[in-house]
């Protein structure tokens, strides 16, 4: 088989029947994000599950995410986390916001949630620490600033997901004007030179095209 798209997105899909199944309140969460006018660009149902699977393997109880859109990777992590267990999910669109209570509440995990609606960069210097998981999925150009306080607001031992980090391969490209694959480079560069990580990265072909995922321990 050639490897096309289309091919990806048809492997992505056997992947997703096969190890993580039909879930209606997941479902539900997606159509309430297409319904709201959101844009596709949530984590693809192995993501989710892979997310989830994350948190549980670090034992993660409290989970920093950045970039809510419509819930759909927030319900995987609270899932994760248990019902004694915390999400804090920031989201800077108060419309997006409300499409993700009503679908995190619909999916019985709202207590367990907490959105906190404004800019990361002035709503992360409010939280308190001691998260043990950070997911950063959010705009790509405040990557630095993300992972900064993911180290401040975290522990050693934290599990930190930086997603989004294949831009199609033009990571490659020094000479990039794209401010996404700009600031991409710029939060892998500080995965690998800032002491108080240590990560690796995966580049991944699926139903969200050539992409990838960076994960790191705070140390």
């Amino acid at each position: 088989m050639d490897s096309t798209p289309a091919a990806w997105s048809d492997a992505d899909a056997y992947l997703a029947d096969l190890l993580v199944g039909h879930d209606l309140d997941l479902e539900a969460a997606l159509a309430a994000q297409r319904d709201a006018g959101l844009p596709a660009i949530e984590v693809a149902p192995v993501s989710g599950k892979l997310l989830n699977l994350i948190a549980r393997f670090s034992g993660a109880r409290r989970v920093l995410e950045i970039g809510t859109l419509g819930g759909y990777s927030t319900i995987w992590l609270a899932r994760a986390v248990g019902p004694e267990g915390r999400v804090v999910t920031v989201e800077a669109e108060g419309d997006n916001a409300a499409v993700a209570r009503a679908s995190i509440d619909a999916a019985g995990v709202g207590d367990r949630v907490d959105i906190r609606i404004g800019r990361g960069a002035d709503v992360l210097p409010t939280l308190v620490g001691g998260f043990d998981l950070v997911f950063i999925d959010a705009d790509k150009e405040s990557n630095t600033i993300y992972l900064d306080w993911a180290a401040r607001l975290g522990h050693p031992g934290t599990v930190v997901v930086l997603d989004n980090i294949g831009r199609e391969g033009e990571i490659v490209r020094e000479d990039s004007t794209d401010p996404k694959v700009i600031g991409t480079r710029d939060g892998l560069r500080m995965l690998g030179e800032d002491p108080r990580f240590d990560a690796t990265a995966l580049q991944t072909v699926g139903a969200k095209g050539w992409d990838g995922v960076a994960v790191a321990l705070v140390v």
